[in-house]
């Protein structure tokens, strides 16, 4: 939405979207066919309770992998359940039509694997024998490939290349042996233009056999993603090659991301994946450094790796940081392409520096709930109790412990905490006494010699 578009409905609009809620889990994998159809359309498949958050000691104690290795949680996803049949782990996507909230009062109708997006994350260790069902109930034919794994020719899941298209109402299978570790991604090789924008996609993980590096307290998976929505659409549009206005962190826009709790003095490693149609995202995270340990292609030796504060995750990539997350408060992490934490916005043209007094006048005869924007900046803009085009957040952010939260899109927090067994991933930090950044009072400023 341009702002043209935004005056327009800041002076006329009345209403708002109306929030509804995405529908229960099923299992898609034990149901009827029709049932089956009714499970992938509405919600997720037999691992729905891993779709809560998991937080604290919980998260730190699921071992996944030899050696100690700590499940991957997925924020504001689910891990897809693998069956053992016979010495092979068995699992079932789905990839189908569904709902989907951003956040709130921004919802689409979007495609994805197992009623989400992005899909379940596929979690198992280097060795295994996996056998992956994909069902399509798409109106249209897919495929999967599994980016960046080495496996056999005709289970590389390129249409036309390496296997005929599912059509769909079919399913077809998938069964190969994991040979190396690393963080990887799923997504279509038909029609790649429409299904990954609609947001077909998934995190693929394979931990190693023997550990490598020092072990992690958490582990965390996060898929970048890029969409265009207009404002008061029902559905992405996958033709869009600039300006998209709806950013998200594993498909949820801030502050509908889930935060990312951690233990002071623990050990947190974060695998980044990006297969958003256009763009690169550098990923910014505040109060610590990280080594960059891992990208798709492989592990990078320690004597390679260099402190960071940002990391950039090329458009086909993973990215794999880790830290030790010492210093407790809540921390923003985020793109820092700038226009990517706004929302529905569009960037063609600017009041910055107009005078509108004369405008808002002669405006207000017509519309008195007129408001003329940006002319001394965007900042503010989200707090104001503005009517908004159905279905959209024009520079919504969220509240938060001093003042509302300028930022939405690419953006969560990271949220460091000496009692993280206990601790509320909703709550705020608790600052000491004297260590909040404040107003300065005239008899320090003269004893430190500042002039106002």
């Amino acid at each position: 939405m341009d702002r043209r578009q935004f005056l327009k409905w800041s002076g006329i609009a009345t209403g708002a979207a109306a929030v509804a809620t995405i529908g229960g889990a099923a299992d898609a994998q034990d149901a009827t066919p029709g049932a089956r159809t009714a499970a992938a359309h509405a919600g997720a498949v037999a691992n729905a309770a891993s779709a809560l958050p998991v937080h604290g000691s919980a998260a730190r104690g699921r071992i996944a992998a030899p050696g100690g290795q700590v499940a991957v949680h997925t924020p504001n996803g689910s891990t897809l359940t693998l069956r053992l049949v016979d010495g092979v782990k068995v699992g079932h996507l789905v990839a189908g039509e569904f709902d989907h909230e951003f956040t709130t009062g921004v919802r689409a109708r979007c495609w994805g694997y197992n009623g989400g997006t992005p899909g379940p994350t596929i979690e198992a260790v280097e060795g295994d024998r996996l056998r992956i069902y994909v069902t399509n109930r798409l109106p249209e034919p897919t495929t999967v490939h599994w980016h960046g794994l080495i496996l056999p020719n005709g289970m590389d899941g390129v249409a036309g290349l390496n296997q005929r298209p599912i059509p769909p109402g079919e399913t077809f299978v998938y069964e190969f042996t994991l040979s190396r570790p690393g963080t990887f991604m799923y997504h279509p090789h038909y029609d790649e233009m429409t299904q990954l924008a609609l947001g077909m996609m998934g995190m693929f993980i394979v931990h190693p056999r023997r550990p490598v590096g020092p072990r992690v307290d958490r582990d965390f998976a996060l898929m970048t993603h890029e969409w265009r929505l207009e404002a008061g659409a029902r559905r992405p549009d996958p033709n869009a090659m600039s300006d998209f206005n709806v950013l998200t962190f594993n498909s949820r826009a801030f502050p509908s991301t889930e935060p990312l709790l951690v233990g002071r003095g623990e050990r947190v490693r974060i695998r980044l994946g990006n297969l958003s149609p256009m763009d690169h995202h550098p990923i910014h995270l505040h109060g610590l450094f990280f080594h960059e340990t891992a990208t798709d292609g492989g592990y990078i030796p320690a004597s390679a790796q260099r402190p960071e504060t940002t990391v950039l995750v090329p458009v086909g990539s993973t990215r794999v940081i880790e830290f030790v997350a010492d210093e407790p408060g809540d921390w923003a992490m985020h793109c820092h392409m700038t226009h990517h934490v706004m929302m529905q916005m569009g960037h063609a043209r600017s009041m910055l520096g107009a005078d509108t007094r004369t405008l808002d006048r002669r405006m207000s005869r017509v519309s008195p709930e007129y408001m003329s924007m940006g002319q001394r900046g965007m900042g503010g803009m989200g707090e104001m109790p503005m009517a908004v085009p159905p279905n959209s957040a024009p520079m919504r952010g969220g509240e938060g412990p001093f003042s509302y939260i300028d930022m939405g899109g690419m953006f969560t927090v990271l949220k460091v905490r000496d009692d993280v067994g206990s601790a509320d991933p909703r709550g705020w930090f608790t600052h000491p006494a004297g260590s909040v950044a404040g107003p300065a009072d005239a008899a320090r400023r003269r004893a430190d010699g500042i002039d106002d």
